[in-house]
């Protein structure tokens, strides 16, 4: 297992968990906190025993509250890790988040604000403790989200809804965002993890192949030539498993011309 600084890692029982730990600030990040995310679920991605992913934060305050201010300076965010400034890792942790072949439960224990409210609306679900908070804050502290956290939102809870959202910079109770289809489950906050336990559960209990395949489909519209990409390359991975792929690289090997015809009964 890494030893991670900034974030808890743990896998067990087919189930990865991956939980923000800076609660003193209330699971905001630094550089080093998005570098060791994108370790983590890159982990998780090619880790065979890992069929579902949870993404959340330490303590009972906050899932995530975005970038720490306090280490905000002209240009951007101080530090970079392994030379990459926290805007730009935010932006790869939340296509990980939607690309893994996995599905990804975001488990909201407190505030999701800003770049944490971006992380919860590209997972594939968010099951939300009662005393959870959600909104956005980009215009109040001069920054926004120019990618995933605005699309996402948007096919989330319609247009006039997300620009609320981001224009107004309001905060909004669980069941609030229930209504207008920002999360799947709202739950008492003493019941979250038994919640989240369960989807976790319901979810390894089906095929991994159509999970993968069907996550990458409800992307391949709306993600361009990537979504297609995506959706392609899964197909790839299957069809590399298959007796006709085999002997393409069988035949190449020993130098010898593939003999396809028997495929195309």
């Amino acid at each position: 297992m890494m030893d991670f600084k900034e974030i808890f890692f743990d896998k067990k029982d087919g189930t990865a968990r991956i939980t923000i730990n800076r609660p003193e600030k209330y699971n905001a990040c630094t550089p080093t906190t998005i570098f060791e995310l994108t370790q983590a679920f890159t982990d998780a991605w090619v880790d065979p025993s890992v069929g579902v992913v949870v993404l959340t934060g330490a303590g009972d305050k906050a899932f995530c509250t975005g970038g720490d201010q306090s280490i905000r300076e002209p240009g951007g965010y101080a530090g970079t890790v392994a030379a990459l400034p926290l805007e730009v890792g935010w932006q790869q942790v939340s296509t990980l988040i939607r690309t893994i072949p996995k599905p990804v439960i975001a488990r909201v224990n407190g505030y999701a604000i800003g770049g944490g409210h971006v992380f919860h609306v590209v997972c594939d679900f968010s099951i939300a403790s009662d005393k959870a908070t959600f909104g956005q804050a980009g215009p109040k502290v001069g920054s926004f989200d120019p990618g995933y956290g605005t699309g996402d939102l948007v096919r989330a809870v319609g247009l006039k809804k997300a620009k609320e959202i981001w224009f107004l910079c309001r905060k909004y109770s669980a069941d609030e965002a229930l209504k207008m289809g920002l999360v799947n489950a709202v739950v008492p906050h003493d019941r979250l993890d038994a919640e989240v336990d369960n989807w976790c559960a319901e979810l390894l209990a089906k095929s991994p192949t159509a999970l993968k395949m069907l996550k990458y489909a409800f992307h391949a519209e709306t993600d361009g030539v990537v979504g297609i990409t995506n959706l392609g390359v899964g197909g790839l991975s299957m069809f590399y498993d298959t007796e006709e792929s085999l002997e393409g690289r069988n035949a190449f090997m020993e130098k010898r011309p593939p003999e396809f015809s028997k495929f195309r009964k």
